[in-house]
């Protein structure tokens, strides 16, 4: 079907969106307008169904995830961010799920179920429900075992959004904590991977390390990682902990990745106290260096986050011109190749029954006697011969089109590249228009707008955060110096 529009459903979501994010940053409420704009040429050419929205694919508040492996203190280092005992911690592991972290003007902390998060497009993990029953069939249903949202009245939760991972190296419903763990990894804006110093072989967390790590390596976004060596402490009785570093770095590097390094941490409140003073002061300098870094990386999420936004817009403008547009029209020209090649060999095939059996029977020469004298016997047999072909065309063009329909991304694109190709092998759509429905004149200049307009918003944010000339300080000099007068 036919799609220029979003539902009305739709509207109203981003809608409140835009509504949301009035307090927040008015650039953004403009970003939701491109994105409506990218969203209709994508209804055009059939990347997108009208209940879906590219603003719906990301997560429009600040958002930083917390991975690791069990014991390595996550849950502890977001109770200690956060001033409040909100996740269990301890020695084993004391949840399996993934706890999204929300503010709340009320004091009570509240637990709510998965649907909160799966049905919410304005949170991280909306729809999360559909990815998973693609990897694990029957689970999808079973969002509450997987996700739940936690809420809090902690200040240092105002405009952002935690997300605390159970233990990576779990191996119950892996393929399902492997999709979230993904998706949250693309979704964040700060990624902080913490890993446990009192582990005596690095090497031995290989299966860990290749995919929280690995998939770095060729990530346009990779500095957002953050690997966080946690329980230091652990070396100040051996006062090795270059050598613990070391031993992490290289197993990290084992993964291809050879930037980057460790913020060293560990809680002075479950901390042994170092008998050493001035290890105790070598080690409290370290972990005062490191935490600060960390924190402020925390506070700056969101102007990062603004950012990422904007850079989301201009990379799914590119990705349809370059990416989609190009695999329809690869696909396009597959489809009809095939379909030209298969009806030949059919026509042929055809041609050659319908000549073998009326010459078996002995019924050709009587046959052709009769068509030659008898112009509606002609119509006739031309008739039939027409609907045919025709039949076996379509039948043709639909299985050529299915079975290349399956070789192509269905969520791996900006969109369902499968579904957009799908679109233009309909009945009523020729083989020969090779062009994409949808792609032409007015597409190329939606998609220059939408670069222009990502271009406008990054100089709007350059001029809040940064001035190279001093423009700024000049102006507000002379501003003072007139009111100085003034006065």
């Amino acid at each position: 079907m036919f799609f220029s529009e979003p539902s009305e459903i739709l509207k109203l979501r981003l809608d409140s969106l835009q509504e949301n994010l009035a307090t927040e940053n008015p650039i953004l409420i403009d970003a939701v307008d491109t994105f409506k704009e990218l969203d209709k040429l994508a209804y055009r050419i059939g990347l997108l169904h009208k209940d879906q929205s590219f603003a719906t694919t990301i997560s429009w508040w600040p958002l930083i995830s917390v991975l690791g492996t069990f014991s390595a203190g996550k849950s502890s280092f977001i109770n200690s961010y956060l001033g409040v005992d909100l996740q269990l911690s301890g020695n084993q592991a004391v949840d399996d799920k993934f706890t999204v972290i929300s503010y709340s003007r009320d004091d009570q902390i509240r637990t709510l179920p998965g649907v909160a998060l799966d049905a919410d497009p304005r949170l991280p993990f909306y729809q999360i429900s559909e990815e998973i029953e693609k990897v694990s069939p029957g689970e999808g249903s079973r969002i509450d075992s997987y996700i739940q949202l936690k809420t809090c009245k902690a200040d240092a939760l105002k405009g952002k959004i935690l997300i605390d991972s159970p233990g990576f190296d779990a191996d119950e419903q892996r393929n399902a904590t492997l999709k979230i763990t993904d998706h949250i990894m693309d979704l964040a804006d700060l990624v902080l991977v913490f890993f446990d110093a009192r582990h005596p072989e690095p090497g031995a967390m290989k299966d860990t390390l290749e995919h929280l790590v690995q998939r770095t390596i060729q990530r346009n976004d990779a500095g957002k990682f953050l690997f966080i060596l946690n329980q230091m402490d652990s070396t100040a009785k051996e006062d090795n902990a270059e050598q613990v570093v070391a031993a992490w770095q290289r197993a990290v590097a084992s993964t291809g990745l050879s930037t980057g390094r460790f913020y060293c941490i560990y809680n002075e409140h479950f901390a042994p106290e170092i008998e050493d003073e001035h290890l105790r002061k070598r080690y409290k300098d370290k972990l005062d260096l490191d935490m600060n870094e960390i924190q402020n990386r925390m506070q700056d999420v969101k102007i990062e986050r603004v950012y990422r936004i904007i850079g989301t817009l201009e990379h799914i403008a590119n990705q349809i011109e370059q990416s989609a547009v190009p695999q329809i029209k690869s696909a396009l020209d597959r489809w009809y190749r095939s379909v030209l090649k298969t009806d030949a060999i059919l026509f042929i095939l055809l041609i050659a029954v319908f000549y073998g059996l009326t010459s078996y029977f002995g019924i050709l020469p009587a046959l052709v006697e009769q068509l030659g004298s008898n112009v509606i016997a002609q119509g006739v047999a031309i008739g039939v011969s027409v609907l045919a072909f025709g039949s076996i065309h379509f039948w043709v063009r639909n299985k050529m089109a299915q079975k290349i329909a399956k070789t192509l991304a269905t969520d791996n694109g900006p969109g369902n590249i499968s579904a957009a190709f799908l679109k233009n092998t309909r009945p009523m759509h020729s083989i020969f228009f090779r062009n994409p429905i949808g792609w032409g004149r007015r597409a190329h200049k939606v998609i220059e707008h939408v670069r222009n307009e990502a271009d406008t918003f990054v100089k709007t944010l350059n001029d809040n955060f940064a001035d190279p000339m001093g423009r700024k300080e000049a102006a507000e000099h002379e501003t003072q110096t007139k009111d100085a007068k003034a006065g």
